[in-house]
């Protein structure tokens, strides 16, 4: 996985300065510990305080595009309704204690210092949720990462197929955020040699079977996790909530975020490590004075870029 440039556009930069201006704060403060059910799950009818933790463009043109997700998901989520907060860098203690779900996509996010590891620490133990994307579940320590989201890779090893067939098999079409979704095919990367969580597992939404690519040669054949949730409580209750996170291992081609079932995946996804209904994210609102959202489901929308195919 070889980085072949660092470019970030000035609209990045400055979308990252202005994104927590564009919205007024929420009212609602963050799920207080030893409060009963009501601490277990949100407020279904309090805004999703999402916040995305992107990173600087790498790779080749229309891969790895950090600071366009960060763009076009603040507006596709702020559409439905959320809260959405985010920049470039890992967030600060004072940012997550105001987050529902940590949203992250961005290369190698398990490189975390002392004081990052230590916020995200205090964030999971009152149930915040986490998502991550692609290749932020990659790191120097795939054993720490993967007890935070069920399962990590280590940076520096050849565990990838690049730019092949993903070949997706549904192996929990009952589980919420899979809904509607049928076996589907996209060209992106996978992984495997992952290390796993033991206590607790992982639950396993979607498996891919590795292609052969020069980069997978003795792996090619392989049924490797690619989509799958996690949940964890790190103290026991009343002092500690349980958090949930939810992995998707894709995004290397971005325009693979804007297939219209990809999207309701993720929206859900969403909105489930959130503790919200996970239908919360689907539909449009009206915006302010007057105008309305185009549509009122993403796959008859497609608002990314280069939408493409579909279930």
């Amino acid at each position: 996985m070889r980085f072949r440039g660092i470019v970030l556009p000035a609209a990045a930069v400055a979308l990252c300065t202005s994104v927590m201006a564009q919205q007024p704060a929420p009212a609602a403060g963050p799920p207080q510990p030893g409060g009963g059910r009501g601490a277990q799950m949100a407020d279904a009818g309090a805004p999703l305080r999402v916040l995305i933790y992107a990173g600087l463009k790498t790779h080749a043109p229309g891969q790895h595009d950090y600071p366009q997700f960060l763009a076009d998901w603040s507006k596709i989520l702020t559409e439905r309704g959320a809260y959405v907060t985010g920049g470039l860098q890992f967030p600060a203690a004072r940012e997550l204690a105001s987050a529902d779900v940590l949203v992250i996509y961005k290369g190698d996010a398990g490189y975390l210092g002392t004081e990052d590891r230590a916020a995200l620490d205090s964030f999971m133990r009152r149930g915040g949720g986490i998502v991550t994307l692609h290749d932020a579940l990659c790191g120097p320590e795939p054993e720490a990462f993967a007890g935070i989201v069920g399962g990590a890779k280590k940076h520096g090893e050849v565990n990838y197929t690049l730019e092949a067939d993903v070949p997706y098999t549904i192996v929990d079409t009952a589980h919420p955020i899979m809904q509607g979704m049928t076996n589907f095919s996209i060209k992106d990367e996978a992984f495997f040699n992952m290390t796993w969580s033991k206590a607790p597992e992982i639950k396993v939404l979607a498996t891919a079977t590795m292609a052969a690519t020069p980069s997978a040669k003795g792996h090619e054949g392989e049924v490797v996790p690619q989509i799958w949730t996690y949940e964890k409580s790190l103290a026991p209750a009343p002092t500690g909530l349980p958090y949930r996170a939810f992995v998707w291992m894709q995004g290397h081609n971005y325009e693979n975020f804007a297939l219209p079932n990809v999207q309701s995946m993720l929206l859900r996804g969403i909105a489930w490590a959130g503790k919200r209904p996970v239908d919360s994210l689907m539909t449009v609102r009206p915006q302010r004075g007057g105008g309305r959202g185009r549509g009122t489901n993403p796959a008859a929308g497609g608002e990314g870029r280069g939408s493409r195919g579909g279930q």
